[in-house]
């Protein structure tokens, strides 16, 4: 496939972008990074703590 398959068609027919954000970009507060770290602390616990609970 070269460049001039590409060039046929509009990839993206829709409107502007400009107002849509994704999560990368945008800034998080400090609660809500301490609320995600315990999501995923949490989720480690579940997940390696189980089996190993299961195994003693």
């Amino acid at each position: 496939m070269d460049d001039e398959d590409h060039d046929d068609h509009d990839h993206h027919p829709h409107g502007s972008t400009g107002s849509r954000s994704t999560a990368p970009q945008s800034e998080y507060t400090a609660r809500q990074t301490l609320v995600g770290a315990a999501i995923a602390l949490v989720g480690l616990a579940v997940t390696f703590g189980v089996p190993l609970a299961v195994l003693l």
